[in-house]
C-alpha cells in the first residue's frame, strides 16, 4: 500500500488493536459490527455516510457510490437500526468494481450471498431484506459519525476481520499502531515459547503479558 500506515494496520489483527486502544484510553471497538464472513478482511480509510428518517419526498439511500475513492472503507451510520437495510447486491457490486476496501455499517445490509461471492468484506449488525427506501435518506457525507459507539471520522483508519471492527483515529494512529506492533510481537514470542515447551505463566512473565492491556497513566 502507498498509504505506509494502512499497510502497518493490516498486518496487525483486531485483537491487538483493541488491546493498544485500550491501553491509550481511546474508544475504537465498534460494538456488535460483525463481519458477514468470517474470511472477511478489509483496512482502509473511512468515507462516512449518515443516515436520518426519510423525508416526504424521500431523499437519496446510495446515490453516493460513484465518489468513494478506491481502497476506501465506506461507513454507514444508520444509529444501529435493524428494521430497513441501507446496502445491496447494487452497491456491492459497484464498491467491488471501484476497488472500495469495504463497508461498514451500524445497521444492516441484504443481498449477502454476493458480497461472499465476490470477497467483498461487509461488516454490519445483521442482515436483512427489507428495504431503507422511503424509510431512511442520506443526512450527511464525509461528517463526523458513530458506528457501534464509536466516534469516526473522514480518513480514520478502519481495520476488520473475523472478531470484527476497529477504528483508529488519525491523530492517533501512529501511537496506536506501534503500541499494537509491540503488543502483537509479545504475543507471538509467547506463542513460540510455549511451542518451545516453557510453561505458559513463565512465558507470560517473560514477554510482561500482564501489562499489554494496562491503560498507560
Amino acid at each position: 500500500m502507498d498509504d505506509k500506515n494502512l499497510g502497518r494496520a493490516q498486518a496487525l489483527d483486531t485483537a491487538s488493536i483493541s488491546d493498544a486502544l485500550d491501553r491509550l484510553g481511546i474508544v475504537g471497538q465498534c460494538y456488535q459490527i460483525k463481519p458477514r464472513d468470517i474470511n472477511f478482511r478489509m483496512t482502509g480509510r473511512a468515507y462516512t455516510v449518515r443516515y436520518g428518517p426519510a423525508a416526504k419526498p424521500s431523499g437519496t439511500v446510495g446515490d453516493y457510490i460513484d465518489d468513494v475513492p478506491p481502497n476506501s472503507v465506506v461507513v454507514l451510520a444508520n444509529a444501529g437500526m435493524e428494521n430497513a437495510t441501507v446496502w445491496g447486491d447494487i452497491l456491492t457490486e459497484v464498491a467491488h468494481k471501484k476497488g472500495v476496501a469495504g463497508t461498514v455499517i451500524d445497521g444492516v445490509c441484504r443481498d449477502v450471498s454476493l458480497c461472499v461471492k465476490i470477497g467483498y468484506p461487509i461488516f454490519s449488525k445483521g442482515h436483512w431484506m427489507r428495504t431503507g427506501k422511503d424509510r431512511v435518506q442520506v443526512e450527511a457525507i464525509n461528517d463526523i459519525v458513530s458506528i457501534g459507539g464509536v466516534r469516526v471520522q473522514p480518513g480514520d483508519i478502519m481495520r476488520g476481520d473475523a472478531d470484527g471492527v476497529v477504528a483508529i483515529p488519525t491523530e492517533h494512529e501512529n501511537a496506536v499502531l506501534t503500541l499494537a506492533e509491540k503488543i502483537q510481537n509479545a504475543e507471538n514470542q509467547i506463542r513460540e515459547a510455549v511451542r518451545s515447551g516453557n510453561r505458559l505463566d513463565e512465558a507470560r512473565r517473560q514477554f510482561n503479558y500482564h501489562n499489554l492491556q494496562t491503560r498507560d497513566e
